[in-house]
Formats: C-alpha cells, sequence, structure tokens
C-alpha cells in the first residue's frame, strides 16, 4: 500500500510540474505581448508600458522570469511598482498590479465561496444520483426503473445554464418561492449562508445528479449479475443487505472516479452559477480577470485549479484501493 501511494504521489507532483511550465509557456512565451495588453490601446503611454514590462519582469531573459516565479511559490518574491515594493510572502502566486494585491490573497477571499457551493452540491449530486440508481437497478425493467431513468435524461437534455436562468427567474424573482442566491460567510450568520446558497445547491444538485443516476444504475446492474451476489442471495442474505453491503460497494467504483474530477472541475470555478445567483467565488474572479487582462491571477488560478485536480485525482486513487483491493496489484 505504501509504494502504491507513493506512485501515485510522485505521478501527482509531475504533473502539477508540467502544468507549471506549460502554464507560464502559455502567458509568457507565446508570441502574444502581455504588458501591452494589461496597458490596453487608449492612453498607453510609453512611460506606462515599460513600467507594467519591469513590474511583471517581463523584460527579464524567459528562463530568469521561470526560476524567479518558481522560486516565489515557494520562498516569496518582492514587487516594486511606482517606486513602492511590496513583498508577496510564500507560495507566492504572482501581484495582481491591478487590484494592488497578492494573487494569493484574492483567490483566498474566493475560495470559501466556491468551497461551499461545491461541497453542498456534491453532497446532494453524490446522495441522490446514487440513491436513484441503485433504486432503479433493484427494479431493472420495470415501470419505476424506466420513469426514473426517462426523468433523468429529459432534465439533462437541456443546458444546464438554461436551467439555472429559469429558475433563477421564476422561483426566485417573479414568484419568490426560494432563496434568492448571495453570500454571506458562516462565521457570521450561519442560517444566511445556507439560505444564500440554498437555489444554487439545489439547481446543481438535481441538475447533476441525473448523470450519477444512470452511472450507477449501469454499474449496479453489472455488479447484481455476478456470481458473488447470487453466492449471497443463495446464503439467504436479504436482499437489502446484498445490495447496499456488497453490491453498492463494487458498483460505487466507476462513480467515485467521475465524482472526483467533477468536484475537483467545480472548485476551479462554477462560473456560470456564481454569475447567475451574484456569488463572488473563483468563477467570477477568472471572468474578471479575463475581461481585464489580469495575468497573475489568471495564472495563479490555473496552477490552483491543476493542484485541486491533481489532488481529487490522488485521493480518488486512493479511495479505489481502499474499495478494491484489486486495484493495489494493478
Amino acid at each position: 500500500m505504501i509504494y502504491f501511494v507513493a506512485r501515485r504521489l510522485v505521478s501527482a507532483l509531475s504533473v502539477v510540474l508540467v502544468t507549471l511550465v506549460v502554464t507560464f509557456a502559455l502567458f509568457f512565451i507565446a508570441p502574444t505581448d502581455p504588458a501591452g495588453a494589461i496597458c490596453g490601446e487608449r492612453n498607453c503611454t510609453e512611460q506606462r508600458y515599460n513600467e507594467i514590462k519591469e513590474n511583471l519582469h517581463l523584460d527579464r531573459p524567459k528562463a530568469q522570469q521561470f526560476a524567479e516565479y518558481t522560486a516565489g511559490i515557494f520562498a516569496g518574491r518582492d514587487f516594486t511598482t511606482s517606486g513602492v515594493t511590496r513583498h508577496c510572502a510564500a507560495p507566492c502566486l504572482g501581484y495582481s498590479f491591478k487590484n494592488d494585491r497578492p494573487v494569493l490573497d484574492m483567490l483566498k477571499d474566493r475560495f470559501p465561496v466556491t468551497l461551499s457551493l461545491v461541497l453542498g452540491y456534491a453532497v446532494l449530486v453524490l446522495t441522490i444520483g446514487v440513491t436513484v440508481g441503485s433504486l432503479a437497478a433493484k427494479r431493472r425493467g420495470t415501470v419505476g426503473d424506466r420513469a426514473l431513468m426517462s426523468s433523468t435524461l429529459v432534465i439533462s437534455s437541456v443546458p444546464y445554464y438554461i436551467v439555472a436562468l429559469m429558475i433563477s427567474l421564476y422561483l426566485t424573482v417573479l414568484y419568490p418561492i426560494l432563496p434568492r442566491g448571495g453570500w454571506t460567510p458562516p462565521t457570521d450568520n450561519l442560517a444566511k449562508w445556507a439560505a444564500g446558497l440554498l437555489t444554487p445547491w439545489l439547481v446543481l444538485g438535481i441538475y447533476f445528479c441525473t448523470s450519477y443516476a444512470r452511472y450507477s444504475r449501469g454499474s449496479m446492474v453489472e455488479t447484481l449479475s455476478e456470481d458473488y451476489i447470487r453466492t449471497a442471495r443463495a446464503k439467504g442474505l436479504s436482499d437489502r443487505k446484498v445490495t447496499y453491503k456488497h453490491a453498492l460497494r463494487s458498483g460505487l467504483i466507476p462513480v467515485i472516479t467521475i465524482f472526483g474530477l467533477d468536484v475537483a472541475g467545480s472548485l476551479g470555478g462554477a462560473i456560470f452559477t456564481e454569475r447567475i445567483f451574484d456569488l463572488p467565488g473563483l468563477g467570477v474572479l477568472v471572468l474578471d480577470s479575463l475581461n481585464s487582462y489580469d495575468l497573475p491571477v489568471i495564472m495563479g488560478t490555473v496552477l490552483v485549479a491543476s493542484v485541486i485536480v491533481v489532488t481529487m485525482n490522488f485521493l480518488v486513487d486512493i479511495g479505489y484501493s481502499l474499495i478494491d483491493p484489486r486495484v493495489r496489484l494493478s
């Protein structure tokens, strides 16, 4: 088991390093002019243009820029703008000169919003999706099975942003049945925090649980036909125990993979949900940074998102080995 974890950890670190190199190359080595884009076409004096290049260290050799950026992640960096030197403490992901703040501080402010959104969504998606899929698998071929699977197909056939917009318009504005989305830190008021995220949670949970219901059903149908399941039933075990203790454990393996990657992707920025329901999370930060061409923020967000995805992949691999010991031998 220790060897298995060590291999996965080395693989995860390698992916993060490659992502760092590729991200830096895309933003600073590609044939673009970041300083010109930040400065803008209007009212961009040569002095301002040169100041931006100097602040972002774009006037230095590419290898030195990459070395300084990488070293800053572990040891911190100093940035000078308008004659004032500011220290960016480790782990330094860059400095936003448009907002006059370290990128990491901006991400820390937005991350709790996205994390709260994704945690509630994850609980609803996994609970509803696996439950519906398991019930459909137990009743395979019946009217209930067809009704459940047909309803999931109908819901998932409509683009998510349309569903979110319609619910936001009709159920929170025109007919205020559900509370309008908004962000209140849970440390300030727990009830307002939950109320502000209730509608986004429900929209995300109900919409995306449809795919998990189909995945769970397919996996459970296959598992319930295995020989060891028939043996368990022949020994006199109850149908409930066979289904939820023995079959569900194996049936969850493919679902865990999809779930881990979905959660990681959502943490990278649930853009539509945050914009529609007025949540100041990472997704909105990315959009605003793209509009203002704030390169340090974009690059820092991409790097953090990649670390999240790699970490979730690593946890999924560990979860695999705990659920199914055969994975450790592969």
